[in-house]
């Protein structure tokens, strides 16, 4: 008969002590949480479920039992999805008509971006009630620092955190999953361990061999053509990273191969900065593979153009100085910049301006990231101001303002820029019509 006492945990529920059997001894629920050090970890990563999906079940209750598919648009793609269509193979970024293809009788839901930003705002606010170390990642997803709450909430920060869970459910009525670790890389990988619902605990010690029988691409960060090359080099899974020299990697891959030397240890020493007002708002993409043609890079530069500008619009922003961000295939990074005579928040005219230093760039060159830029910010009203010579702004502007009104109204794919639209070639054959 062993003497050793049980690993410390808890009920997630009732947030009584767990002790050493299978269920709560208090409430008999079996939603408990163990680990070593779980009262002395203090950074979590908080990640709501199937987000924009959950709030449109929320808000239909017949959506409850059925798969959901957020988007969109014979050729949009899908926006999120609930874990009931995830079953079938849908995936948050696959065209629509895979989806369907995947999902047949899944009921396909326009997004609703005022909902969710609405919704998104009350998780939070309840996230600043625990905490001032609150640094978002998106409208669904941030980082909290709780080291030194225990005497404010009367409670380790592991147990505020599955209070915070519940408290989610019943006022907001949707699920979240929580990572709780030493750090941001390792609470942001317990937060994906367990969803929906989740509440996982990785401790600094046992990261390692948890990493270790991983692919690469489980580091954060690690795209697939990134995860390709590393694998050509030898590094396919996170053990290699492991036993690499750091200073071999810095030699390979410069600082990202420092970088990967130390999160391939579960190192991170990062902290978690709150939310403060943007010096700049800017979008980027990582290419499934590296491109090297021009009209390829020109439609994902503009249709970044158009999220980036979508974002000052919300934010009643403008900016002057255009940044365009370029990495090579081989992870050395280009940035070019040039300044704007008035601020925009237009897709075309930031889109112009970007365009003309994409030209200056594509020489051959493979890329595997493309990103873009607005800085120098200032208010909405000081956006694209008339001008007597050159009157194109205010035509791009009225332009640009029906096609908002349209996709306010009828979703995100209602209407495209043709650069958006690869024109099929044209097979002349005796039926063709001229």
């Amino acid at each position: 008969m062993s003497d050793a006492l049980p690993v410390p945990g808890f009920c997630r529920d009732c947030l009584a002590d767990a002790g050493a059997a299978p269920r709560c001894p208090a409430c008999g629920s079996p939603r408990l949480v163990r680990h070593p050090k779980i009262h002395t970890l203090s950074v979590a990563h908080v990640d709501c479920d199937a987000f924009y999906a959950a709030v449109e079940k929320r808000d239909d209750p017949s959506l409850a039992d059925v798969p959901v598919i957020i988007g969109g648009g014979v050729r949009g793609v899908v926006s999120t999805c609930c874990y009931i269509a995830r079953i079938s193979g849908v995936r948050s970024a696959m065209p629509m008509y895979k989806a369907k293809a995947l999902c047949p009788n899944a009921v396909i839901v326009k997004p609703n971006m005022a909902k969710y930003v609405a919704v998104g705002r009350q998780v939070r606010a309840l996230m600043q009630e625990l905490t001032p170390l609150v640094e978002p990642l998106s409208i669904d997803e941030a980082f909290l620092d709780l080291t030194g709450t225990e005497r404010l909430h009367r409670l380790s920060p592991a147990r505020v955190l599955a209070r915070f869970a519940a408290r989610v459910e019943s006022e907001i009525g949707i699920s979240i999953s929580v990572g709780l670790a030493a750090n941001k890389f390792l609470a942001k990988t317990a937060s994906d361990l367990d969803k929906p619902r989740g509440y996982s605990v990785l401790g600094l010690e046992e990261a390692p061999a948890f990493l270790a029988p991983r692919p690469v691409t489980f580091i954060w960060g690690v795209g697939p053509a990134f995860g390709a090359k590393l694998t050509r080099d030898g590094f396919p899974l996170i053990a290699d990273l492991q036993r690499a020299d750091e200073k071999d990697l810095a030699r390979r891959y410069g600082a990202e191969g420092l970088r990967l030397w130390k999160l391939a240890r579960g190192l991170d020493a990062r902290i978690v900065t709150p939310d403060r007002e943007a010096k700049s708002v800017s979008a980027e993409t990582t290419f499934d593979t590296d491109l090297r043609d021009l009209r390829p890079l020109e439609q994902t530069l503009y249709a970044l153009c158009e999220k980036v500008c979508t974002r000052l619009k919300q934010a009643d922003s403008a900016g002057r100085t255009v940044t365009l961000k370029l990495k090579t295939a081989d992870f050395r990074a280009r940035t070019r910049s040039r300044a704007l005579e008035s601020p925009t928040r237009l897709a075309a005219r930031l889109y112009a301006a970007a365009h003309d230093l994409l030209l200056k760039e594509v020489d051959g060159t493979p890329f595997r990231l493309i990103g873009v830029g607005l800085s120098d910010l200032s208010e909405g009203s000081e956006a694209d101001p008339a001008d007597l010579v050159d009157t194109s702004t205010e035509r791009l502007k009225a332009t640009e303002t029906a096609m908002d009104a349209v996709r306010a109204k009828f979703g995100a794919a209602a209407v495209t820029r043709g650069i958006l639209i690869d024109r099929p070639r044209r097979n002349p054959t005796p039926d063709s019509k001229r």
